[in-house]
């Protein structure tokens, strides 16, 4: 039953997801161009001017404004209320499936699960954002991933929770997913596959287990088709044309996350 409180702590959850989306498309630009993102008012893209506090309230700011500065009226770059959107839904996903949905673990699990996964999440928007718009994939999040993944693979085995085989096939998982799109990269010199991606199945294989990276490797060339298609057919590519495959590979793993066993039993009776 959804109560009004219910609604309150969801609207909330969304509005601070925002303000931590905002702060987060500052990181991802700032890093980009090689500055500090830990001091500096906020300033324009295009002009550079410094941006009013009325004028950098995420997302109504970019509405009011008709997604464009106040200064030189040029657009607003869509990487902002992209990032705050996005950041707003995960923490609104993380309340409903960590808080209410899910059962969690036995403590400390219980309490270091759910900043688990938001680490996860939010590392997955920075690395999703990035590789969209600026077509790589940073190391240091992705050791980040890594790092994030093993630890916690690692604890759910010591605390009993996941046997001992299930850790065994997720690192062959991520280790012939990394030797699938090593191949990929080395045979087509780069060409089908940035190095970045290759680095990236590893801790998305580590997190997701053996079955789901399955779901999710199918899921991302299906939906990666899919988009080139739609890209050539309205005539906003070429079948040279690169396109970035972090973001197919980041939103097949959230779906695998989601409804990855439903998928896999579904297509395994499909076949037998």
């Amino acid at each position: 039953m959804v109560t009004i409180s219910f609604l309150l702590i969801t609207t909330l959850l969304f509005v601070l997801g925002t303000i931590l989306g905002s702060f987060l498309s500052v990181v991802i630009l700032r890093s980009i161009a090689g500055e500090g993102w830990v001091s500096g008012r906020s300033r324009c893209d295009s002009c550079r001017n410094t941006i009013a506090w009325y004028d950098n309230i995420p997302l109504l700011s970019f509405i009011l404004l008709r997604g464009k500065c106040r200064h030189c009226k040029e657009p607003i770059l869509p990487l902002h209320p992209m990032v705050e959107v996005l950041t707003g839904v995960l923490l609104v996903w993380w309340y409903w499936g960590g808080f209410i949905f899910f059962k969690l673990t036995q403590t400390p699990l219980s309490i270091l699960q759910p900043l688990f996964w938001l680490s996860v999440g939010l590392l997955l928007i920075y690395l999703f954002i990035i590789d969209l718009n600026y077509m790589i994939l940073p190391d240091k999040p992705v050791y980040a991933l890594f790092g994030l993944a093993v630890l916690y693979r690692v604890a759910l085995v010591v605390s009993g929770i996941m046997q001992m085989n299930d850790l065994y096939f997720a690192i062959i998982a991520a280790l012939l997913s990394f030797l699938f799109f090593f191949a990929l990269w080395f045979f087509t010199k780069g060409k089908g596959m940035g190095f970045g991606d290759v680095k990236l199945v590893v801790p998305l294989a580590l997190l997701l287990g053996a079955q789901n990276m399955l779901v999710c490797l199918f899921l991302a060339f299906i939906i990666g088709a899919v988009v080139g298609v739609i890209l050539i057919s309205f005539g906003r590519g070429k079948l040279k044309t690169a396109i970035p495959f972090g973001p197919f590979l980041i939103s097949s793993t959230v779906l695998s996350l989601l409804w990855g066993d439903t998928l896999f039993s579904w297509y395994w009776q499909l076949i037998f």
